[in-house]
């Protein structure tokens, strides 16, 4: 199904001395402007167009691909201030409004913004917003530590970096798990240290399998030294068990164990973990 506000693979069914159209299927035919087309481009070759509406509010096709589509977010310049809000440029011809209803703040030209880009059904036109709260998910995050997550960075905090995760959710990337240097508007690919009791995200660009088999491996020694030497667990412990015990995943837990056990440290006993 042709999806305005995204890219498409269309074919072409006619050519006009001004472009040629394309099947927009439920959308009808779709003009993609003389300028436009692919050099060789003939009657039933299929090409690649992100449609949106041109000034006169038509459907229209274009080859160009922009800095992003709809139903997803963007840090964007903003380049004229009119009566109807501000334009931003999007990499398209015709600038992305954000109406004043969706600005936060009055946006100033030639600064750039965090915006979710979205097709208005009211207006039917596409559009952008700053309110970025509105978009993204109040429902308890379906993570658990390590899951590795899509992020994109905001803004700069006192904290950190506050993030949209997976484009559903806030999260917090902490000052002290970042080794380099991040830009708004960046997107990078991150882990979920911890989903917090209330909810949100405390998030991690280093992954927690590699990074915590050292702490993880102190813990298990540190323990075992306060169980006088001897717990009785194994790989066959289950992984809350493990988790209450030692703040670790199953995983990191064998890792760890593993690698205790070649340094001889460890004996892996039937019943249990012996200190040596």
């Amino acid at each position: 199904m042709s999806q305005i506000g995204r890219m498409n693979t269309l074919r072409v069914m006619r050519e006009v001395e001004f472009g040629v159209y394309l099947d927009g299927e439920e959308l009808g035919d779709i003009l993609l402007p003389k300028r436009q087309v692919p050099q060789g481009t003939k009657v039933n070759d299929l090409v690649e167009v992100f449609l949106y509406f041109d000034s006169s509010d038509l459907i229209i096709a274009s080859t160009k691909k922009p800095h992003a589509q709809i139903d997803e977010f963007a840090n964007l310049r903003v380049v004229e201030n009119n009566k109807m809000g501000a334009f931003m440029d999007w990499g398209l011809p015709k600038d992305l409004l954000v109406p004043f209803r969706e600005q936060r703040h009055k946006m100033m030209q030639n600064q750039k913004y965090i915006v979710r880009i979205y097709l208005d059904k009211v207006s039917n036109r596409i559009v952008a917003s700053t309110k970025l709260d509105k978009f993204l998910s109040q429902a308890k995050p379906p993570y658990k530590s390590g899951d590795k997550v899509d992020l994109f960075i905001t803004m700069q905090t006192d904290l950190g970096y506050k993030c949209i995760v997976d484009e559903k959710f806030w999260g917090l990337l902490y000052k002290d798990q970042v080794f380099k240097a991040l830009e708004q508007g960046q997107s990078l690919k991150g882990f979920i240290r911890q989903i917090r009791p209330d909810g949100k995200i405390d998030l991690s660009i280093n992954d927690p399998e590699n990074l915590n088999l050292d702490q993880a491996s102190q813990k298990i020694l540190d323990v075992l030294k306060a169980n006088k030497g001897f717990l009785p667990m194994t790989d066959k412990t289950r992984p809350e068990v493990i988790y209450e015990k030692f703040g670790i995943s199953k995983k990191i837990f064998k890792r760890s164990l593993g690698g205790l056990y070649k340094k001889r440290l460890v004996k892996l006993e039937s019943k249990g973990i012996r200190l040596l």
